[in-house]
């Protein structure tokens, strides 16, 4: 009976017929979540607004782990810390009995040197030198939270059966976790996934995304000190080394794949210059589109670290500190969620919200673009076209793991630079809010498909076996012996993060986190 099942679907997906077309809730269900995550719409502002404020960047995510738990403790949910390995990971989980079980994540980390004011046109630092969330990091779990509240209190009241498993996305940022979330196990037991990620529009897409994969490894030269002047023929320099393999990489660059993206940083260049450095490091991301060409990338850095290790006298040491499988979407969940995306719609723009985009567009010489009011097509390898590379993220390793897409939600003012500052200005306004609210329900919806349309979930799996997994197959790096790299931005936290405290928003004083800072809604002038 199975077999003939997934032969029946199998041929659904040959002929391009929508798997979705019957993947549908109850139209009341439906309107009923979207119902009760309205009512939740303050709850939602004070998520975002707090998370906002903790300005935590990954893997020191301890203060956004300890206010989000705490909620979904609060209402019920079983909390599991320090998930992987991982200090501030954790799993949420409820139970309404046997059924599908849903998982649904986020990522929740800052980015280093990025403080910001919030609903200001201009650049200023909340904090200088601070971490700040200049991704918007700060909106998904609370759009996940008030979805998974949501679709709790349905489940609740119709007696569906399922699970729900919530999980933050820690160190996304450093492309440093999800890999060791696959391979601790969380999700084993999963049916589907749905994972959200903060944007200026409202969609979702299925298929190779056309994005890098990645590796993040660390490469540690070590040599011998000596006095610089009096005697550097007794030293081998481990900086040498160092700059000898960037050197080296940047000749070969020329002649790698157009897909391939490479950079690095020197996170240890030695102590003062009259030593001969006695160590160094090196940090480096290599990325490229499949399990097998970003495997060979990173053997090829690694084998010109050896040579350049070599030719200066120093041994050489390596540390994987991350990896990231490539993006694909499942094609029937994408399809169930397109259609809840469309039946939301865009939020209800003010003039107040179109005025303040304009005024950040045009006083940072952006181009100047109002906040969209449609959504956004169902994005496919059809429409994207051919790639040649670009970002990462390590959602693909939960995407090779379970049917798993990603519903990106219009939190943020179009034309601001990601991994920048300005992606943090409009992330505390109305603007931020409106969009997780619209996203809680696009996401709440698709789950109540999956809870109540078995073929949904059939249909996902089978896309997964047949399609998503035809060409390649889950082949990450990490050995056994590969750690999550907690020690990283623990020093910078702890010199600091006394002085964020100050700002962290107190929702019980305020309405909103801008009237905290003294900020009028729309600011659409620079202030002192």
């Amino acid at each position: 009976m199975m077999k003939t099942a997934v032969l029946s679907t199998m041929a659904l997906l040959l002929a391009g017929t929508p798997l979705s077309v019957a993947a549908k809730a109850p139209p009341a269900l439906k309107t009923e979540a979207a119902a009760l995550i309205d009512g939740q719409a303050k709850l939602v502002q004070e998520m975002v607004d707090s998370v906002f404020s903790f300005q935590e960047p990954g893997f020191q995510e301890y203060q956004t782990a300890e206010y989000l738990t705490g909620i979904l403790e609060k209402n019920g949910f079983t909390i599991n810390r320090g998930v992987a390995g991982i200090p501030t990971a954790w799993t949420a989980t409820w139970s309404n009995g046997d059924g599908p079980v849903v998982a649904l994540g986020s990522d929740v980390d800052g980015l280093l040197g990025l403080s910001q004011v919030p609903g200001v046109p201009q650049i200023k630092p909340l904090v200088a030198g601070a971490p700040g969330h200049g991704e918007g990091h700060n909106s998904g779990m609370p759009l996940i939270i008030a979805a998974a509240l949501a679709t709790k209190e349905v489940m609740i009241k119709h007696k569906l059966k399922g699970k729900l498993m919530l999980w933050p996305g820690v160190a996304e940022e450093l492309l440093a976790t999800k890999a060791f979330y696959v391979r601790a196990g969380l999700f084993k037991d999963v049916d589907v996934s749905i994972f959200t990620h903060v944007a200026s529009s409202f969609g979702t897409s299925y298929g190779d995304s056309g994005n890098n994969g990645m590796v993040s490894v660390e490469y540690t030269f070590k040599g011998i000190t000596s006095h610089a002047a009096g005697s550097p023929w007794s030293g081998r320099s481990a900086l040498d080394g160092v700059e000898l393999m960037d050197i080296a990489w940047n000749m070969r660059r020329e002649h790698l794949p157009l897909t391939q993206r490479s950079h690095y940083v020197i996170t240890n260049g030695g102590g003062q210059p009259n030593i001969v450095p006695g160590e160094a490091t090196v940090w480096y991301y290599f990325r490229e589109q499949t399990f097998d060409s970003i495997r060979k990338l990173y053997q090829t850095g690694t084998e010109i670290a050896e040579a350049a290790a070599k030719a200066t006298g120093t041994t050489m040491t390596k540390r994987v500190l991350g990896y990231a499988a490539p993006n694909f979407g499942n094609k029937p969940l994408a399809e169930a969620a397109y259609e809840n995306i469309k039946l939301v719609g865009m939020p209800k723009w003010t003039p107040d919200d179109q005025a303040f985009t304009k005024a950040v567009q045009e006083a940072l010489k952006f181009k100047v673009a109002p906040l969209k009011t449609e959504v956004e097509p169902l994005s496919n390898p059809d429409t994207r076209g051919p790639s040649t590379g670009g970002g990462s993220d390590d959602i693909g390793d939960i995407m090779w793991t379970v049917p798993t897409i990603t519903i990106r939600f219009p939190s943020n003012i179009p034309s601001m630079i990601g991994h920048n500052v300005t992606s943090a200005i409009a992330m505390t306004t109305p603007i931020a809010h409106k969009g997780a609210v619209a996203g809680a329900k696009a996401v709440a919806m698709t789950v109540l498909d999956v809870l109540t349309t078995p073929k949904l979930v059939t249909d996902a799996k089978t896309y997964f076996q047949t399609v998503q997994l035809k060409d390649q197959k889950y082949d990450p790096v990490l050995t056994p012996e590969d750690k999550p790299a907690i020690h990283l931005n623990k020093e910078l936290m702890e010199r600091i993060r006394p002085e964020l405290k100050k700002y962290y928003y107190d929702p019980a004083k305020y309405p909103s986190y801008l009237e905290q800072l003294g900020i009028k809604y729309p600011q659409l002038t620079p202030t002192r």
